[in-house]
């Protein structure tokens, strides 16, 4: 065991290797299926070689990746909080190596070994920023970053402590004219703001501080 700082380094995977009660490990091909979408939703797994994505298939048969996860990466721990049934396809992208956790064995690890649990929710939070950065990369373009900045800007957003702010008197064509764009673009991106709830109208426009994450990953 390493040492880092004051604190042990922790190795999931030298842990999990003690582990006989409630793991398996198992491999798979490029492209085999490690779980469908709509199957029981029991187990955690943790990657110990290769690459895994998760896929969602639409109604209309249309795929889309949610996210690409590698080596010391957790899936499937929807099932942690309560979900019964898969809610997507995870496909082994190259070939794999995997330990498969019970559900009962995930929760009885993350009550009794305080490093792992740490290691796990530090994943968590960091695949919620990633899939956060990807989800704003694919709904917001350049320009309306730009708008989104200036409508902060215009807002005075950080001053006061508040967390919703009011532009009492801007025009879409003003807007338009400091951005150096047409009238229909700034309509159309603010009606996608809007539907977004991250502002509104309501005796002028209503700013809210979410809009701040349409401009952190520029």
């Amino acid at each position: 065991m390493r040492f880092s700082g004051n604190r042990p380094f922790f190795d999931p995977r030298m842990y999990l290797s003690r582990i006989r009660s409630g793991t398996t490990r198992a491999k798979f091909r490029r492209q085999q299926i490690v779980y469908s979408q709509g199957d029981t939703a029991d187990s955690v797994f943790y990657i110990l070689e290769g690459t895994i994505e998760l896929k969602l298939f639409s109604e209309q048969d249309r795929e889309t990746i949610i996210t690409v996860l590698d080596i010391g990466d957790f899936f499937g721990e929807g099932c942690l909080a309560g979900e019964p049934r898969r809610m997507a396809n995870a496909v082994a992208v190259s070939e794999c190596s995997v330990v498969r956790i019970e559900k009962s064995a995930m929760i009885t690890m993350l009550r009794e070994e305080s490093a792992f649990s740490a290691r796990f929710i530090s994943f968590l939070l960091n695949r919620d920023i990633r899939t956060g950065e990807t989800l704003v990369d694919t709904l917001f373009s350049p320009s309306e970053k730009r708008l989104a900045r200036l409508l902060l800007l215009l807002a005075n957003f950080g001053k006061e402590g508040r967390s919703e702010l009011v532009i009492a008197n801007i025009s879409q064509e003003g807007l338009a004219e400091i951005l150096r764009t047409t009238r229909s673009k700034i309509r159309f991106t603010m009606n996608k703001f809007r539907k977004c709830g991250l502002v509104e109208y309501n005796n002028g426009l209503h700013v809210h501080s979410s809009l701040l994450n349409v401009i952190l990953y520029d």
